[in-house]
């Protein structure tokens, strides 16, 4: 009896793993990155739109129609037409889970994209055909490369004039340092633009000028030397589109789905996100051989999605993301096991249970409660200040997740508060959005007053607007000379005291009660190094 039980328990466990692994396996979550103005948003909503989570694309940049692009839900976003913040969007197609991560393009934003990368599992790379490979889409390919996330480049607005397809692919090749692989070609460019012929299927797509999701005309077409590709697309676009793939094919290697998946070959596609075209050619290639979830390093050990035990991290803190509720929500993502609803999970740095009774998926700004999550899904956690950015969420092992970057800032503004009597407001405000690690607030030892340290100078603008619009907070700033803000700390206890006394004028605390050193110049910095040897100090804080 004993042993027909416990054959069964083990035959149910088997079960029960099979259709985890199988859950695991239906998975694709990818991040979406580009230089500003490349048409990233723009492709995020269709493939949205393609995917069936939404009926109609938003116009991004359009004063005649009042949409606005579904990813971009801060008030400030639709106002600028560009991308502020990280949005996560799942929708179901073809039997997968789709998780997109839109980014920021902007590069005074660039730390929310760098940190969204490290929950992603591959990215698509947004690249416009006229301007070429931009300095923001480098930076960007280059924390790609650092992690080896697989790359698909997506070359957008083929239905204006741009950069020789071939020529286009060496750029992409000697700037980005990928090798590529077109699995699409476009025929012709801008008024000749009359569509692409799709290399991995093997079938011609033609193009009509603001299309619908259903006026791609599909042709299968196996052999281009077939001379019914005359009657389609005319004799002289058929002589160019004949030589053009001969060449690429026989330059650029064959499509290698391990080399990708490894981060070595990086597929391209063609076609033109304003008008719908070459999207769904993208995404149903890339629903084929994009990776599911892939195992993460973590201090301790590498942890792998199939393990039965829940891990996950937070690589973002948005607060109000709906105004009206004033809510805070960690985004999490769940790296292994299955995340569950009330369920008593180990806030690792905290060293506490906590249990999470709505937690959410998301389509940019709508929410909805989950009872569960899989790895390579990405959970909206309410949070009410107990988490920051980096931090691991287990079923009670101690893993602590590595390669979330931080940075020191660059561009320092005083805060002034324009109204006294809204002071708890702005201390508020100021401490939930530094919170999200999109700047850094200090606190000057000497004098109180509180400093805000950025990478890029359009985050005061953000920071602002949000004091004022989520909080009811209103500032100005007024400008500081300082080089660099540095943490420091010592082994010795004495050295760290003498250094504290006598550079009070130069020190603050952050948001964490850190000491951080305020260096006026890079001459000033240096003297402090040497007159205190065994003081350390830090360019990035811990995250």
């Amino acid at each position: 009896m004993d042993e027909r039980r416990t054959r069964k328990d083990q035959i149910s466990y088997l079960c029960a793993m099979g259709k985890f692994t199988e859950q695991i396996k239906r998975r694709r979550t990818f991040g979406i990155i580009s230089h500003p103005d490349a048409g990233k948003t723009t492709l995020t909503e269709k493939l949205l739109l393609f995917g069936g989570a939404i009926q109609v694309a938003g116009a991004v940049k359009s004063n005649k129609i009042k949409k606005t692009a579904t990813s971009d839900f801060m008030e400030i976003e639709k106002q600028r037409g560009i991308s502020v913040a990280t949005s996560v969007m799942g929708f179901d197609y073809k039997g997968l889970k789709i998780n997109i991560l839109d980014t920021p393009g902007h590069k005074d934003f660039a730390e929310d994209t760098y940190r969204t990368l490290t929950a992603v599992d591959s990215a698509i790379v947004v690249i416009d055909v006229a301007k070429g490979v931009e300095e923001q889409t480098e930076k960007l390919v280059n924390v790609c490369k650092m992690r080896n996330t697989p790359i698909i480049v997506f070359i957008n607005k083929l239905d204006r004039e741009g950069k020789d397809g071939v020529d286009l692919l060496d750029e992409v090749e000697s700037k980005l340092g990928i090798n590529v692989c077109p699995l699409s070609w476009p025929i012709g460019m801008g008024q000749r633009f009359q569509g692409v012929y799709n290399i991995y299927e093997k079938n011609l797509v033609l193009f009509q000028a603001h299309g619908k999701q259903d006026s791609e005309e599909s042709i299968k077409f196996n052999d281009l030397n077939n001379s019914e590709l005359e009657d389609f697309i005319g004799e002289a676009a058929a002589k160019e589109l004949r030589e053009e793939v001969e060449t690429v094919t026989s330059v650029y290697p064959e499509f290698d789905r391990e080399e990708y998946i490894k981060g070595n070959l990086s597929p391209v596609f063609f076609g033109s996100a304003i008008n719908n075209f070459g999207v769904r050619e993208l995404l149903d290639c890339f629903v084929e051989i994009a990776p599911f979830p892939l195992p993460r390093i973590t201090e301790e050990r590498m942890v792998d999605p199939e393990e039965d035990k829940f891990a996950g991290f937070v690589f973002k803190i948005h607060a109000n993301i709906d105004p009206r509720h004033r809510d805070r929500i960690a985004f999490l993502r769940v790296c292994s096991g299955k995340f569950q609803r009330n369920t008593n999970y180990l806030h690792v740095r905290q060293k506490k249970k906590m249990k999470f009774s709505n937690p959410t998926s998301f389509m940019a700004a709508r929410k909805e409660v989950v009872e569960e999550a899989f790895p390579g899904d990405v959970v909206g956690l309410y949070d009410s200040g107990n988490f920051k950015i980096g931090d691991s969420v287990t079923e009670g092992e101690v893993l602590n997740f590595k390669g979330i970057p931080s940075f020191s800032p660059e561009i320092f503004r005083y805060v002034v508060n324009k109204d006294p009597m809204k002071t708890k407001q702005l201390n508020k405000g100021l401490s939930q959005l530094m919170d999200e690690g999109v700047a850094q607030l200090f606190t000057v030892q000497s004098t109180n007053r509180k400093i805000i340290g950025v990478v890029g100078a359009l985050q005061f603008d953000v920071i602002k607007y949000r004091l004022q619009h989520e909080y009811s907070a209103s500032v100005d700033y007024e400008s500081v000379n300082l080089h660099k803000a540095c943490w420091v700390k010592s082994e010795d206890e004495d050295a760290m005291k003498e250094f504290l006394l006598k550079r009070k004028r130069d020190l603050a605390k952050d948001t964490n009660d850190n000491y951080v050193f305020l260096a006026e110049s890079s001459w000033a910095l240096k003297l402090a190094q040497e007159n205190h040897p065994e003081v350390e100090f830090l360019f990035t804080s811990d995250v």
